[in-house]
């Protein structure tokens, strides 16, 4: 078998401009992956750590330098001549280098680079295509390793909070097809709601430029209209709603919580946790949501188990910053039945072997799988490939616009003709 012979990274850029690393790992049979780190502006603070800088006079502080140092000077040297089919062994030697609990020493964003380049040059080297050879490791987690199936696409069409113009209280709002579609014919119908919107906004004169995920950021009055004009787009696209498409709300909630309460534009008073809940009841009525993530702060522990109780058989109820691909926390949700899906971010972690670690704990509890980008991408596909080797139930990589974005839907097309 190939070892590794050359591990290098350097700083690149990534779709909002910031620094971020990118790593190559060269094999002795000619073999290589070359990985990037997305990274995310709504993070959670139960996240692994990425590394920066912090010199205020390059890149505002957001530079990479030192964690592309440790990958060339701390971490290169002891994978050298490594199996890279050795995946978990390579996790556990960067985990053991870096020697904390958040990977604060090395960053995360410094490992994720190397782990998801091994596992690109091993697929390479094995000549299996990288969703493939995903579905082996996924397999020796006792993971379901057929890779035969496209994740059911969440696609974001509407940015706000953190992601938008700022007007919004929520941060995604997202259309899902429904799930018996297969992935290119759902990818479209999302394509040609996002379009119709397009249209709706400018008959509103409402603005339509674009946010951090390729969703519309407009000026509207409140999370309630957001819905409206996507129900508009929807009909005018002839997608009926309930049937063919569903929604999905990102909240975001720790982005509007406040001292006493959770203040959002539809009303002046601040929401209590037990009347957020009634709202999002409301919500879910109202427009058929299927999927609501972040629906209080990660620490509202109270909320999260009330609206678990009151709607876990009605939609998805997801943590983010809830869980933080975290899974000590994940362990806590579980036995508090705090949700019932976990969406999944390999930076949140730091490695792949820690990545399929979570999932089959989450998938022994029954969640819900959906795997998912960061705000701050690149454009390299992993993610697309990973997603369908762990039979992931959805994916979201964002609106289908911008480049980093339409990148991930593309690779998932190329690997659908694959199954034909």
């Amino acid at each position: 078998m190939a070892k590794v012979t050359k591990v290098g990274a350097r700083e690149i850029l990534d779709s909002r401009g910031n620094p971020t690393v990118e790593t190559t790992v060269l094999l002795s049979d000619g073999s290589w992956g070359v990985s990037s780190v997305p990274s995310g502006i709504s993070v959670g603070k139960y996240e692994a750590v990425e590394l920066r800088d912090r010199d205020p006079n390059r890149f505002g502080g957001l530079g990479v330098l030192k964690a592309v140092g440790n990958v060339n000077m701390v971490i290169a040297p002891k994978l050298l001549g490594f199996d890279p089919i050795k995946q978990k062994e390579i996790d556990m030697v960067m985990m053991g280098l870096d020697g904390t609990e958040n990977k604060g020493k090395l960053g995360a964003n410094a490992i994720l680079s190397v782990s998801q380049a091994v596992c690109k040059a091993a697929s390479m080297s094995l000549r299996t295509g990288l969703f493939q050879y995903i579905g082996k490791l996924a397999g020796e987690y006792g993971l379901t390793n057929t890779a035969s199936r496209i994740p059911t696409p969440m696609l974001n069409i509407v940015n706000g909070g953190k992601h938008g113009a700022g007007n919004l209280d929520f941060q995604e709002f997202m259309v899902i097809p429904s799930s018996n579609k297969k992935f290119s014919d759902a990818l479209h119908m999302g394509v040609v709601i996002y379009n119709a919107l397009r249209d709706v906004l400018i008959f509103r004169n409402a603005i339509h430029s674009i946010g951090d995920e390729g969703g519309f950021a407009p000026n509207l009055f409140t999370n309630s209209e957001a819905f409206e004009v996507i129900v508009e787009a929807a009909k005018a696209s002839g997608a009926r709603l309930g049937y063919d498409v569903f929604f999905g709300l990102d909240a975001a909630a720790s982005y509007f919580k406040k001292m006493g309460g959770y203040q959002l534009k539809d009303r002046p008073q601040l929401f209590s946790t037990d009347q957020l809940v009634d709202y999002y009841k409301t919500l879910v009525s109202t427009y058929q949501i299927l999927v609501l993530e972040d629906a209080f702060e990660e620490d509202d522990w109270e909320g999260w188990v009330k609206l678990t109780r009151e709607l876990s058989d009605k939609l998805l109820i997801v943590g983010d910053d809830l869980l933080a691909t975290n899974k000590s926390r994940l362990t806590r949700a579980i036995s508090e039945k705090a949700a019932n899906a976990i969406l999944v971010k390999p930076n949140q972690i730091g490695t792949v072997s820690e990545t399929l670690a979570l999932i089959k704990q989450a998938r022994q509890a029954n969640f819900r799988i959906i795997v998912s980008h960061r705000s701050g991408e690149t454009n390299d596909s992993f993610i697309a490939d990973f997603a369908v080797g762990v039979s992931a139930d959805y994916i979201k990589f964002g609106a289908p616009a911008r480049g980093e974005r339409v990148a991930k839907y593309n690779r998932l097309l190329e690997i659908e003709q694959s199954f034909v």
